[in-house]
């Protein structure tokens, strides 16, 4: 997925295509894809994150076929800014976690909650971590292993911040438990290329984010308890590009809520003090 092929729609599982936004940057990758769902001979189609308020992408959007619904996997702005737009242009309902991003009369996502539409059944789950209100969709019949569009919870491409205080790491392990469940589904992210084996990549992020902890308590041990996330940030993200350095502290004030044992939003229990 490059920015080459920005504005075309493209195939990345077998129920699944997606045209990708025009809105690359350090934090978007490549730009955000916009992913259409369908299954084999139905006219009707499901868009997930549609994306920046950009006319041409969202038209290209509306044009990939009969849009019966349209599902937003969280609340950041390079997902959600042309949902209101694109309900316009096609009259489908928007649906998302956070009521605010739902237009049209769309209801807010529930978890557990299996979808019908386009002649598919999309499985709702609830991943907390990179924000609040994530949610990834499971489609079971898509290809023999299925797949998971995870939003940013997993990317395509490095690996995901955490928008602290709204997104904790408590949250976001319990999250990446529950998707190691789903085995070798096709991860098919918001930003960058399409992954096998979501089982495989979560065990990836999550040895990175126990790394991240060990390097954290190691700076803490010279810092003092104490220390100012920036200072963490200092030690632990000195090479990083002045571009993402607030989603590096970002994710420092994260581990360290974690790993000072303030409560996190699901309510764990902290490990690693």
């Amino acid at each position: 997925m490059t920015s080459e092929s920005a504005g075309h729609l493209q195939r990345s599982s077998p129920l699944t295509r997606f045209i990708l936004a025009p809105n690359s940057g350090p934090m978007s990758l490549d730009g955000t894809n916009s992913y259409v769902l369908s299954a084999a001979g139905q006219p009707g189609v499901v868009v997930v994150d549609p994306g920046p308020l950009d006319e041409p992408h969202l038209a290209a959007l509306a044009g990939s076929g009969v849009v019966e619904l349209v599902l937003v996997t969280h609340r950041h702005a390079d997902h959600t800014a042309g949902a209101a737009r694109l309900h316009q242009l096609t009259g489908a309902p928007v649906r998302a976690a956070d009521p605010a991003h739902c237009h049209g009369g769309g209801a807010p996502l529930s978890d557990g909650e299996v979808i019908r539409a386009a002649g598919l059944d999309v499985t709702v789950l609830a991943t907390p971590g990179h924000t609040s209100d994530s949610v990834c969709f499971h489609v079971a019949g898509d290809g023999p292993q299925g797949s998971v569009l995870t939003g940013d919870t997993i990317l395509g491409r490095g690996t995901t911040m955490l928008d602290y205080p709204d997104g904790t790491l408590g949250d976001y392990l319990a999250t990446l438990d529950r998707l190691e469940a789903l085995g070798t589904a096709t991860v098919l992210p918001a930003h960058g290329p399409a992954l096998p084996s979501l089982a495989g990549v979560v065990k990836a992020y999550r040895a990175h984010r126990h790394e991240r902890l060990a390097q954290i308590r190691a700076v803490l041990q010279r810092l003092g308890r104490d220390a100012a996330a920036a200072d963490v940030a200092d030690a632990v993200y000195a090479d990083v590009d002045p571009s993402v350095r607030r989603a590096a502290e970002m994710s420092v004030a994260a581990q360290l809520h974690y790993l000072r044992g303030e409560a996190d939003g699901a309510g764990a229990p902290v490990r690693g003090r």
